[in-house]
């Protein structure tokens, strides 16, 4: 039950966004770019200073990175050095890449895991980072878009609501 209530909270939340929808995606876009790269304590900055540098929203962006979570981790570092490792033919069962997926496995600490990936070596290093940058040039576009159609799908239901003057049935005392 408290799952339930804390989604509806933060989906509310997501509604509740203002700005451009291009803003809105371009920072969801953005923040899933750099979730999906292997740099795991530094994706938060680096998701901030993209949507500066493209004046972008930063809170989205920030929402964005958490595409990269403990439950997903081995999929994304797996197919980041898959990837990294098949572009620069490096054979792909190395023993730094089993000692990064035992890591992942096992550890749920962020920054122990970020010294396991740097720690491998610089050819496993840039496996994972151009993988890694494969990877999010493949799946930011993608959220863009859908994060695109819904902000945009909210501005609309917005706006109707502002000009029917039709109360919101979850918050019959406020109009949005």
């Amino acid at each position: 039950m408290v799952l339930k209530r804390r989604v509806k909270y933060y989906y509310l939340k997501l509604l509740r966004l203002k700005g451009d929808p291009h803003d809105l995606a371009m920072g969801m876009a953005l923040g899933v770019f750099a979730g999906t790269l292997p740099a795991l304590p530094f994706q938060s900055a680096l998701a901030i200073a993209l949507a500066l540098l493209f004046r972008a929203s930063k809170i989205t962006a920030l929402l964005g990175t958490w595409i990269s979570n403990p439950l997903n981790w081995y999929f994304l570092y797996f197919y980041s050095y898959k990837i990294g490792a098949g572009l620069m033919g490096i054979k792909e069962k190395g023993k730094s890449f089993s000692t990064i997926i035992d890591a992942i496995k096992h550890s749920g600490d962020p920054v122990e895991l970020a010294g396991t990936i740097f720690g491998a070596g610089g050819w496993t290093l840039a496996a994972f980072f151009l993988g890694g940058l494969v990877l999010s040039a493949f799946t930011a576009p993608v959220f863009y878009c859908l994060s695109l159609y819904f902000f945009r799908a909210v501005k609309r239901w917005r706006e109707n609501r502002r000009m029917e003057g039709k109360r919101c049935p979850l918050f019959p005392w406020r109009v949005f």
